[in-house]
């Protein structure tokens, strides 16, 4: 739900979020900036596990996905990278322009849709601002003494971040400059699937396209991937279908065109949500009877064929109702 993620939003509906100071504001490289968070009163902040990601909540309403890329193990304090986007909606624009050391402002989570597993043997891809939930991947990866390797592309040398931090691995990581090397060699770096790796990729949608291709041959539980932006999916039902709302005890419609995070809010019921493009997995929901349309980036496929829970911000029913725990 996102590395570093450009998933936007509105802001978190019915989360608790905590206000955070900017305590550290450094140039990680050409167009991104990392910001260490600490909490407003002082105190400790969640744990969190590799992969993880939290809202940032600016001023003017924007809520934007950010991986948490610091150290996993110091409780008091974040740390988050951002890319400016040049064609973005003004919140990496604002982080970058006008956010500054002991300036406040909300945030929500964490959460994890993107967790490492244990495994003897990990292979990590990163393009551009995708290395970020890589990097307490690595971290952890070193202290459970598994085997590992990365390949981290991006346009520029200049432009990718964390180079110099990822330098004491040593040539257990390969640094592929796109302007000095061309595409990512895919193949040659993952080889043959074997039983014991796990591979975990993050970037932009075409790094990701290719990293399915290059991987179809493999087991789908060995493959986990984050996205930037949501899948470009349309509905498979292209009319109206009924939500019953179990724990409310009524039925809501919800016509094309509309979410069905937005038909149950009509009828009283608040889901905590964020991002409303499938990409940061807080309005999943139990799916009690029916069976839904995934069309997030969160779910795997194991997630999707059980047909048990739906991101009700984008995913919408295959048949005429569906029966929500709600």
């Amino acid at each position: 739900m996102l590395g570093s993620s450009t998933t936007r939003g509105a802001a978190v509906t019915g989360a608790e979020n905590r206000t955070v100071r900017v305590a550290g504001r450094h140039r990680e490289s050409d167009g991104v900036v990392s910001l260490e968070l600490v909490a407003a009163d002082g105190g400790r902040l969640p744990d969190w596990t590799p992969g993880a990601h939290v809202d940032l909540v600016l001023p003017g309403g924007h809520t934007r996905q950010y991986s948490l890329c610091g150290d996993r193990w110091e409780a008091h304090r974040y740390r988050v990278a951002v890319l400016r986007e040049p064609a973005g909606r003004g919140g990496s624009a604002w982080v970058h322009d006008r956010l500054a050391v002991g300036d406040e402002i909300g945030l929500g989570g964490p959460r994890n849709n993107f967790p490492l597993v244990p495994a003897p043997r990990y292979l990590f891809v990163a393009g551009g601002i995708g290395i970020t939930p890589i990097l307490p991947m690595i971290t952890t990866a070193d202290l459970l003494g598994a085997d590992w390797a990365l390949l981290y592309g991006g346009r520029t040398r200049a432009s990718m971040a964390f180079t110099r931090e990822l330098a004491v691995h040593g040539d257990r990581v390969r640094i592929v400059p796109q302007d000095e090397h061309g595409l990512l060699d895919l193949p040659g770096f993952l080889g043959r699937p074997t039983p014991d790796t796990r591979v975990y990729g993050c970037g932009p949608a075409p790094l990701l396209a290719a990293l399915a291709e290059t991987t179809a041959g493999w087991p789908s539980h060995t493959v986990r991937t984050e996205r930037f932006v949501p899948r470009a999916t349309g509905p498979v039902r292209d009319t109206a279908f009924a939500v019953h709302l179990a724990r409310r005890g009524t039925e809501v419609t919800v016509p094309p065109g509309r979410s069905v995070l937005d038909a149950v809010a009509d009828a009283g019921v608040d889901v905590l949500s964020s991002c409303r493009q499938g990409t940061c997995g807080t309005c999943e929901t139990t799916v009690l009877a029916g069976e839904p349309d995934h069309r997030d980036s969160v779910l795997d496929d194991d997630e999707r064929a059980a047909a048990d829970c739906m991101l009700v911000c984008v995913s919408r029913s295959v048949g005429p109702r569906l029966v929500l725990d709600l």
